[in-house]
């Protein structure tokens, strides 16, 4: 399947309130004991701020990855290992459901069991961990938090960007997290992390073009997960050129058709973004630790 794929779409993505939170993480850093960055499963790699390991020095970290119930569980453990392998403490969750955040808790203290026992030598006692969580838009950072605090003093909603200034939140008696406002970078080297990000709702859909989004995502299963694709879709013997073409056969299979038995292919790309964000289509995770990318073919 070595075809040409469809040109990638430039994608720029850094209102104003972003370069804001930039600014707040930068001023709130020593004021905190270890940074907790929530990822996306599906993506670990382009659901992480590049910018982050300039600003946070050598702070101890923890990456969380998050909607694990929608990504490959082989491939999320295979991510949770390469963090470790970097030192870098990891676990998986999915905060509708809680699945691992009881773990979340014991692994802070274990990353930060030598700064915990200073502090008992030298009698700081009942002295709160303090913790940053980061996060770009999207990716669970509030549902995270309320799961942590029992509560809903976090502003959850459905869309990018809505949770705009910092916030302390109590989630045990000795555990304080400072929960910061979700942010992208001012530019994606590559654009390739733009689709992905977009792909998963992070980046809003009226920056970019919903068909070329859909057949990059159809291509995508057809190379990796193409029984998703045959069996969700109920195509047979698929043996196609170009993404375009993945996308007309859905949209046909679906009956979405214009006069003179066109296929609508935007209605057709909609339904399969919605039915992708929706987890319609199964446990998809679309990048691997050390994944090569080959030029052009890449998401």
């Amino acid at each position: 399947m070595g075809v040409k794929m469809a040109e990638t779409q430039n994608i720029q993505w850094f209102p104003g309130h972003m370069a804001k939170t930039r600014r707040l993480i930068k001023e709130s850093l020593p004021q905190v004991d270890i940074i907790v960055e929530i990822t996306d499963s599906r993506i670990p790699k382009s659901s992480r701020n590049p910018e982050l390991d300039k600003w946070v020095e050598n702070k101890p970290r923890i990456i969380v990855l998050n909607k694990c119930d929608a990504a490959d569980n082989r491939i999320t453990n295979e991510w949770i290992e390469y963090y470790k392998s970097q030192g870098i403490g990891a676990l998986a969750t999915d905060c509708k459901s809680g699945k691992g955040v009881k773990s979340f808790l014991p692994l802070v203290r274990s990353v930060l069991s030598e700064l915990i026992e200073r502090r008992k030598r030298k009698g700081m006692v009942g002295r709160p961990i303090r913790m940053m969580i980061v996060g770009i838009p999207n990716v669970g950072k509030s549902s995270f938090i309320n799961r942590m605090a029992n509560s809903k003093r976090a502003k959850v909603e459905d869309r990018p960007g809505v949770t705009r200034g910092r916030q302390w939140v109590s989630i045990d008696r000795d555990m304080d997290l400072l929960d910061m406002p979700g942010v992208l970078w001012p530019k994606f080297d590559d654009q390739s992390v733009g689709e992905k990000l977009a792909f998963t709702g992070a980046i809003k859909d009226d920056v970019i073009d919903i068909e070329l989004l859909a057949m990059r995502l159809l291509w995508w299963l057809y190379k990796e997960y193409p029984s998703v694709l045959t069996e969700r879709y109920k195509l047979d013997d698929v043996d196609v050129q170009e993404p375009f073409e993945l996308l007309e056969m859905v949209g046909r299979k679906r009956g979405m058709l214009i006069s003179g038995g066109e296929v609508n292919t935007e209605r057709a790309a909609i339904m399969v973004m919605d039915e992708y964000r929706g987890g319609k289509l199964g446990n998809i995770s679309l990048e691997r630790p050390r994944q090569k990318e080959k030029k052009n073919e890449s998401l």
